[in-house]
């Protein structure tokens, strides 16, 4: 046996063969490809050596990719997304426990009016005569 017959064969059952037939030269992928595989490679647990042999990769080269990808995206203006939450509306006060029935009925409701016209605000509340309602909405007519 020569020296070289042994290095053609292989010394157990061979696994997987692998046949490259015609003239290849440099692989070229796509934008898209080298994003999507380096996307791989985020992924929480995931081994990049594993994910660049299941590409025929090797790491350097994704390795490569990675660090291009994060200087291109260190050029680019990092945006803030907005979120627009409507206001929290204040809960209504809550009502303290009744003591006794007998009080509640006998409370009465004050009414009141209030208005506010650039910036004064006028209270006008229960047992005001309607003639002096009129004349406080007169007085803010400007009417005098």
């Amino acid at each position: 046996m020569s020296r070289l017959d042994h290095r053609l064969e292989p010394a157990g059952p061979v696994r997987r063969l692998e046949v490259i037939s015609g003239a290849m030269g440099r692989r070229r992928w796509s934008v898209d490809d080298r994003a999507r595989i380096v996307e791989e490679t985020l992924a929480p647990g995931a081994v990049v050596s594993v994910v660049a042999r299941r590409h025929g990769l090797t790491p350097q080269q994704l390795f490569t990719w990675r660090r291009q990808a994060r200087k291109q995206a260190d050029t680019l203006p990092a945006f803030v997304p907005a979120v627009i939450v409507p206001e929290p509306t204040a809960a209504p006060p809550a009502k303290p426990p009744r003591e006794r029935a007998s009080r509640a009925v006998s409370r009465r409701r004050v009414a009141v009016i209030a208005i506010d016209v650039a910036g004064v605000k006028v209270t006008i509340e229960n047992g005001a005569s309607a003639a002096t309602v009129a004349a406080v909405i007169r007085a803010l007519k400007g009417g005098g």
